[in-house]
């Protein structure tokens, strides 16, 4: 290919997209692969078998590695699990995964014009509304490129600071000294700043992206944040099956802060009761 039909290539493809994102009705869908690293000896019991161990991991995978869709138009987005691809549970760890992925997952609703957020979180059978005003990030671009499934994205780096509900992070209590074990788990739950970094494309030139990030000109397709990789697979615009995008309204109002301290404490009163249970068997 020469370099003029290269040039004119590129410019044909920058044109669609323009008329894409200026038609009355655009709407783009992405999807994104969520994959979180795991201490396993957070999890289970201290004097787990090899057998036990490779059946917990395998299980964690399932929680932690999922796939999710970000639909989306030129204000407004909406990012939750990928029901198609959602495998039905079975099991006390099928149970306990489901459980787990209603408080953490979600649907989160994002508004870039009104910088509105909502997010609806099912914990143990009641609803959890998250309302609040979009969380801000200082992007800095730092002028690195790279190609992610042909587009050609640019980075940027920022420092998170906002507390998320994050099971992988909860220690394991290691004996019954619950003043010992109260120190290790609020030490946990503190706030700490994470760098997230970003991969982004202006061929797409919308603000949004997964989860909870947005802000940058163009659509987010990566994202690393501590132990937390997400990738987008796969692109479609304008589908010709449109998604409506419905701002959650369901649950009981809360904070952010609020939500993560309730989803906390419920997790971890949960885990003392499976730790009760096996002690009992035993």
């Amino acid at each position: 290919m020469t370099a003029a039909i290269a040039k004119r290539s590129i410019t044909f493809f920058f044109l669609l997209v323009s008329l894409f994102m200026n038609a009355q009705d655009f709407q783009g869908k992405a999807y994104y692969m969520s994959k979180t690293s795991v201490d396993m000896s957070n999890f289970g019991r201290p004097n787990m078998s090899e057998d036990q161990k490779k059946r917990m991991a395998e299980r964690l995978k399932q929680m932690f590695e999922k796939t999710f869709v970000l639909t989306f138009n030129r204000v407004e987005s909406i990012y939750k699990l990928d029901e198609k691809l959602e495998m039905p549970t079975q099991g006390q760890g099928g149970r306990f995964g489901a459980i787990m992925s209603g408080a953490i997952d979600g649907v989160k609703y994002k508004n870039i014009k009104s910088k509105a957020s909502l997010s609806e979180h099912e914990l143990f059978g009641k609803l959890f509304l998250i309302k609040e005003d979009l969380p801000k990030l200082d992007w800095k671009m730092t002028g690195e490129t790279k190609q992610i499934g042909g587009y050609n994205c640019f980075k940027a780096t920022a420092i998170k600071t906002w507390k998320d509900f994050d099971i992988s992070s909860l220690r394991r209590p290691t004996n019954n000294n619950s003043e010992d074990d109260n120190d290790d788990e609020k030490t946990n739950e503190e706030e700490k700043e994470i760098v997230v970094t970003a991969w982004y494309t202006m061929q797409i030139p919308v603000n949004h992206g997964p989860s909870d990030y947005y802000g940058l000109p163009g659509l987010i397709l990566e994202i690393n944040a501590d132990k937390t990789t997400i990738l987008c697979t796969k692109i479609i615009l304008n589908p010709e099956d449109k998604a409506t995008i419905k701002q959650p309204s369901k649950g009981k109002e809360v904070t952010k802060e609020e939500y993560v301290d309730i989803a906390t404490e419920k997790y971890q009163e949960m885990r003392e009761n499976f730790r009760r249970r096996g002690g009992a068997r035993r």
